[in-house]
């Protein structure tokens, strides 16, 4: 496993959640596949300044990675749509859509988000104003777009990466042109957020039939 970027004390809990994914896609991948998945997601979550929970979001990353080339590759079934976000850095955007239209879907809807140059943090603006509504975004991290993330998406809806999203073939593709948070107070945040939360909304009724209410 890659570890170089990891202290002992971190690099001990990552080896432990390498075994619980062992058992949890046992059957499904090789041992050999789980740690190049965490090799390689230590690696591009090296930067991010999230020390405190690197090992519980290096566990969930490489986890929802797993699910998503298992659903990619037909080895574990899609029970329900699965939309992805995009947007530059994954931190304020497509943060906001994921954790919205993942409270508003009650599981009717698998929800991802990434970035293409996935920044270092979640907006702190972005992080008010969701807890203000009640919502958790602490579970939250910036993550690089992955092939298998993107192979698995029915929906991908990107939101200002432009030119940097890659196009995969066989996806229904939204473009929401919303304003950058980046730099902005919470009082300036607070009308995109409020935009997002509308268009999930009626993405969400438009995919399940009807949303249900917060």
């Amino acid at each position: 496993m890659t570890s170089e970027y990891l202290d002992p004390a971190t690099r001990r809990r990552v080896e432990r959640d390498l075994d619980q994914l062992r058992l949890e896609f046992a059957g499904v991948f090789s041992a050999e596949t789980i740690e190049r998945y965490i090799a390689e997601s230590v690696s591009n979550m090296s930067g991010a300044r999230i020390e405190r929970y690197l090992p519980i979001f290096i566990t969930r990353f490489v986890r929802d990675r797993l699910r998503a080339l298992g659903q990619a590759e037909g080895v574990i079934v899609k029970e329900v749509p699965v939309v992805l976000f995009l947007c530059i850095h994954n931190s304020g955007r497509s943060v906001a859509a994921r954790v919205l239209l993942d409270h508003y879907a009650h599981g009717q809807v698998e929800v991802r988000s990434a970035g293409s140059e996935p920044g270092d943090q979640i907006n702190p603006a972005v992080v008010q104003i969701l807890s203000e509504r009640g919502l958790d975004p602490t579970k939250e991290f910036p993550k690089p777009l992955t092939d298998e993330v993107a192979r698995a998406a029915d929906v991908i809806v990107t939101m200002g990466c432009g030119d940097a999203c890659p196009v995969y073939p066989g996806k229904r593709y939204l473009d929401w042109e919303l304003d950058d948070p980046a730099g902005r107070s919470v009082d300036e945040v607070r009308p995109i957020v409020d935009d997002i939360d509308g268009r999930v909304r009626a993405l969400l009724a438009e995919l399940v039939g009807s949303s249900k209410p917060a």
